[in-house]
């Protein structure tokens, strides 16, 4: 009897010990691993440093200016900002009701009906897992260029990259952010309070000092930003209406991995607020200072026929050209430091996602990735075997450049439709006896603007998969061919294989673990008990 009361006591003790973050992932079926020390302004700054705004812009400002013209780099910024925010609203309303570091992916398996659920948490989780590492791969990889690109400029154009020089500096710099990656969840937090201030100051700082030291009459007239005059179609061959759109690939790329803040919210204070809105607020930030950021860039950007010039930036070009060679690379520190933040964030949240994958046994590895190490609190398995992954895309630099670039691509195709199925499930299945949506405290309703935003995003990721899937240039040659498409189409084929073949013996969907709570608790009972045996 007096052992029976010890352990109800203990029980009521453990769980008022919980506060309502980690009661309501319980609800979801998980044991609270991480530490909750990321503020709301972390947790924005995070949203906003995945983005990477005036970095990303530089690293992807090549593609819709050399293939659809400045016209292009224009109108496809809005249109797939405000594309994007309809996305982002609808990933920030699940989000906002499954707040696990396991994000999309979790809520996927949740909102269809059972015997779909190992499936559907197979191929989100597979999808969203490859986005990630591309997407980690393509930022560091165009921090590379960027850095190699200051030295070019520095060397007034006397100096050669080799591609031996620019994927050794991206495996370096990898690296780099597995050692900072590796620190415990409250370093983490403190570095990325400040990451917001010095993304978004450095993108204002550039707008205006391209403003003021452009003279008047060198700006390029509206017809040139907005107009048909700023249509030039360079991609050998495609019609002009399809090379505007390649131009879609700068937004689609910058304004994308809205779920990385859900692959923290286990590490964030109030989730179920605090993620949704970060999400929130940093695509409308981002979408509209975005595009102030590409018209002043056209703007200012003198002759087109002398870009991408001797760098291979034409973002950094134009730089220095209005600013000069040192003011330029002053601000391009800025530039870089951007990214750098990005991949430091971007490493974070896939880490996570590897992390919640081997937690729910979706990797052949018994769990081994979702190990916490008890020093730093920080899943130091799944931080590493993702750092040592995403160095494989960055290889394929050494098969060709524009092979090298298809990662951006494949960065937006395999996040983009591994967020869209969650959605589309959420409306399939709304009326399902086995799956009951509770919404979260972000919620657009029932009503017309939650349905139209749905629809809306599923459509138009749908639509910019096949534009992202095409080659950007005419002739078709093995050296210029997206191979984005390859890519998604070939893990999605030999991942389902895996699944039929082996997967299904040991992945059943996303799986609680509070089995291990009970069975720790039963084991101190025991030790308790017998302890009490002893004494008598």
């Amino acid at each position: 009897m007096a052992s029976s009361t010890a352990v109800h006591v203990q029980s009521v003790g453990s769980s008022s010990s919980l506060n309502d973050d980690d009661r309501e992932l319980e609800a979801l079926g998980y044991i609270p691993s991480f530490k909750r020390e990321f503020s709301n302004l972390a947790t924005i700054s995070f949203a906003f440093s995945i983005m990477g705004l005036c970095s990303s812009v530089a690293t992807t400002f090549n593609t819709p200016l050399l293939l659809g013209g400045p016209s292009s780099v224009t109108w496809c910024w809005i249109l797939g900002a405000c594309m994007c925010f309809t996305l982002g609203s609808s990933i920030a309303e699940i989000v906002s009701a499954f707040p696990t570091c396991g994000g999309l992916y979790t809520a996927s398996a949740q909102l269809c009906p059972k015997k779909h659920r190992p499936v559907v948490g197979w191929v989100v989780g597979w999808l969203n897992i490859l986005g990630q590492v591309a997407g980690l791969s393509s930022t560091e990889f165009g921090l590379s260029n960027m850095i190699w690109a200051a030295v070019v400029i520095g060397k007034n154009g006397n100096y050669e990259v080799t591609s031996g020089k620019v994927v050794g500096l991206f495996a370096a710099l990898l690296v780099v952010h597995g050692i900072l990656n590796s620190f415990a969840t409250r370093h983490l937090a403190f570095f990325t309070q400040g990451f917001v201030f010095i993304n978004l100051g450095a993108t204002m700082l550039i707008i205006i000092v391209l403003l003021a030291t452009t003279p008047r009459s060198e700006m390029h007239p509206a017809s040139y930003v907005f107009g048909s005059d700023g249509l030039v179609n360079q991609t050998g061959g495609w019609n002009t209406g399809l090379a505007f759109l390649f131009g879609l690939l700068s937004v689609q790329w910058t304004m994308t991995d809205y779920d990385a803040t859900a692959h923290i919210s286990e590490e964030v204070k109030r989730a179920a607020y605090a993620a949704p809105a970060a999400i929130f607020i940093a695509v409308i930030g981002t979408g509209l200072l975005g595009w102030v950021l590409n018209i002043v860039m056209v703007l200012c950007s003198g002759p087109l026929e002398n870009l991408p010039g001797a760098s291979g930036e034409a973002f950094l070009e134009i730089m220095a050209l209005r600013m000069g060679k040192a003011g330029a690379l002053i601000l391009w520190t800025f530039v870089c430091l951007t990214a750098f933040f990005v991949c430091q964030t971007a490493l974070q949240a896939c880490s996570r996602t590897v992390y919640a994958f081997s937690r729910d046994h979706g990797f052949p590895d018994r769990g081994y990735l979702s190990y916490n190490s008890k020093i730093t609190q920080t899943p130091l398995r799944a931080i590493w075997a993702t750092t040592l992954f995403s160095i494989l895309p960055g290889l394929l630099d050494f098969a060709s450049p524009v092979a090298a670039n298809a990662i951006f691509s494949l960065c937006a195709i395999a996040l983009d439709l591994s967020y869209i199925i969650p959605i589309f499930l959420r409306r399939l299945y709304r009326n399902h006896p086995e799956v009951e949506f509770k919404p979260g405290p972000f919620y657009m309703g029932d009503g017309i603007l939650g349905w139209a935003c749905n629809i809306n995003c599923c459509l138009w990721t749908l639509f910019v998969c096949v534009i992202f899937s095409l080659p950007t240039v005419l002739p078709v040659t093995p050296q210029n061919m997206n191979y984005a498409s390859v890519i998604t189409g070939g893990v999605i084929i030999l991942s389902g294989f895996w699944f039929i073949v082996g997967g299904h013996r040991h992945y059943k969907g996303p799986t609680s673990n509070l089995h291990e709570k009970e069975d720790l608790a039963s084991e101190n009972d025991d030790s308790k008990d017998q302890k009490g045996d002893i004494t008598v």
